[in-house]
């Protein structure tokens, strides 16, 4: 009777175990999935998509500040799509994006559809591009005063190594 127990408690544990495990993997697919589409502006950057990606990232790391002005969250697992890859979630005042590895701005406008900023950020990044949401995934006026969301790949001298793609509303003045 003893060993029947036992047993049937190994037999639910082991269960519980491996549907844990399985969670795990479609919570890390679940993030990896929302932390790119967050980066390609799906949704479209507001403070209340940029706060629900922020919630998700902030039970899975804790920031460094240390770098630009800005939030970069070292992830536990590897997130990758469309051939890129990123370890790294980076939140800015107006921005929510990924850090992929390697200086790989060229292939991020190739793969998204971006096209070659004119402005280098004031010396802050060697290379960008930048594609404009449409008017109809823009957000509402006056919601955050006049602006314009846009799909951002950078990459500079500060993030050796690595190109930001991300989500980016920028203020008209």
């Amino acid at each position: 009777m003893h060993n029947a127990k036992f047993i049937r408690y190994a037999a639910v544990s082991a269960c519980v175990v491996f549907a844990a495990f399985q969670a795990g993997e479609v919570l890390a697919d679940s993030a990896n999935d929302k932390f790119f589409d967050a980066a390609l502006c799906k949704p479209p950057y507001t403070m209340t998509s940029a706060m629900k990606i922020y919630d998700v990232v902030e039970a899975l790391a804790k920031p460094d500040t240390s770098s630009l002005g800005a939030a970069i969250y070292k992830l536990p697992n590897q997130i990758d799509r469309d051939g890129f890859k990123s370890t790294e979630v980076f939140f800015a005042s107006n921005a929510v994006g990924i850090l992929v590895e390697g200086e790989r701005a060229d292939d991020l406008a190739a793969k998204y559809d971006l096209k070659r900023e004119t402005s280098e950020l004031l010396g802050t990044s060697t290379k960008g591009y930048s594609r404009e949401l449409p008017a109809d995934l823009q957000p509402e006026p006056g919601m955050a005063g006049p602006g314009k969301v846009s799909i951002v790949a950078r990459q500079g001298n500060a993030l050796p190594g690595k190109t930001l793609l991300a989500c980016e509303f920028v203020q008209e003045f």
